[in-house]
């Protein structure tokens, strides 16, 4: 495997790299591979936007959400006078 040294990064970065691979269990160098990995082996020719979205929202089931009754169209106020 290869190896990468990231050189002049930001504080503010290394700090949020930091706290964020904390709160998933693992160490920076483990986090850094993971974002690299989620962000690079995308198979963006593959991808069907539509297909992207009804996937994220697939688990809410919303085609079993009922559908409200329609209300009547309030009449509208005269400003004649």
């Amino acid at each position: 495997m290869a190896s990468l040294t990231i050189r002049n990064l930001d504080d503010n970065l290394k700090t949020q790299l930091r706290l964020r691979a904390a709160r998933n269990g693992c160490s920076m160098e483990a986090e850094v591979r993971a974002i690299l990995f989620q962000t690079l082996n995308l198979k963006t020719a593959d991808q069907n936007f539509a297909d992207t979205i009804h996937k994220r929202f697939a688990s809410l089931q919303a085609d079993s959400l009922p559908v409200p009754p329609r209300q009547t169209v309030r009449t509208l106020p005269d400003f004649s006078e």
